[in-house]
């Protein structure tokens, strides 16, 4: 039995200002200089400045994320939480 049914997750990054991912489940949260996001290969973090999402489709997991990006943050584990907790965490 397959353990590891992971979606494909990629991630590109243009001149620290484009990011493109796919891969995406949920989107935890953002604000302009934080997006947290759920991914098939767990949770991900990007800090910057001005970020802003420009394509959200979780139909096809894509994301597109302008702005500078200073920081990319997977987490080991994919969150458990639900809503209410990753809001308060």
């Amino acid at each position: 039995m397959m353990e590891n049914l992971h979606k494909p997750q990629s991630l590109i990054l243009e001149n620290r200002a484009n990011l493109s991912l796919t891969g995406v489940e949920d989107v935890i949260g953002f604000n302009d200089e934080t997006v947290s996001l759920s991914t098939s290969a767990g949770d991900l973090v990007v800090k910057g400045s001005k970020l802003h999402i420009n394509k959200l489709s979780l139909d096809t997991g894509e994301v597109e994320i302008d702005g500078t990006v200073s920081l990319i943050h997977y987490t080991e584990n994919k969150s458990e939480k639900g809503f209410i907790g990753r809001l308060f965490s």
